[in-house]
């Protein structure tokens, strides 16, 4: 397991800092539900910045690639992340409300520690898609050759009840 980095966030973003690494997808532990297989790593990049309303922000780049597991055919389904986001700083729950009712703009509670692996794995979670699936056709459990022979067989008889026809006839 890696070390944590952990921030004041309004500390962060007044100096103006930025913070950059790797963390290994064995490391993301509420993640791990959604992954085939937890080999490899994203690449992260945090920058504090205040913008020209003196609004504090954290911008968070998120890249790397990760195997999900399919839910139609529960094999390996690659994604690849690449997360660009801004994340307005608040430091009260009633300031929090009023920046939810603004879609426009994803807040976040400042607090004095924290964990930017943990807001990584948010974010991570966030982006993916509520029940990730191969497309159509190319799920395991149809198997490539299979899949397209029944697809054949299935436009080849055209009425379904040709094949009875057929057998009336013997």
């Amino acid at each position: 397991m890696s070390a944590r980095f952990v921030i004041d966030a309004l500390d962060f973003v007044c100096k103006a800092r930025e913070h950059h690494g790797k963390i290994p997808l064995a490391d993301l532990s509420r993640l791990q539900d959604f992954l085939y297989e937890n080999k490899g790593e994203v690449e992260y990049q945090l920058n504090g910045v205040i913008d020209q309303n003196n609004q504090p922000y954290l911008q968070l780049r998120v890249k790397g690639e990760i195997q999900l597991c399919c839910q139609r055919c529960l094999g390996c389904l690659s994604h690849g992340l690449n997360i660009q986001t801004s994340l307005l700083l608040v430091e009260t729950e009633d300031e929090l409300v009023r920046a939810d009712e603004d879609e426009s703009v994803d807040a976040l509670l400042a607090v004095v520690d924290m964990d930017v692996q943990d807001l990584i794995e948010d974010e991570i979670i966030l982006s993916m898609s509520i029940s990730s699936r191969h497309r159509e056709g190319e799920c395991d459990i149809f198997g490539t050759d299979r899949y397209k022979q029944k697809a054949t067989e299935h436009t080849n008889s055209g009425n379904q009840f040709a094949a009875l026809k057929k057998l009336r006839k013997t």
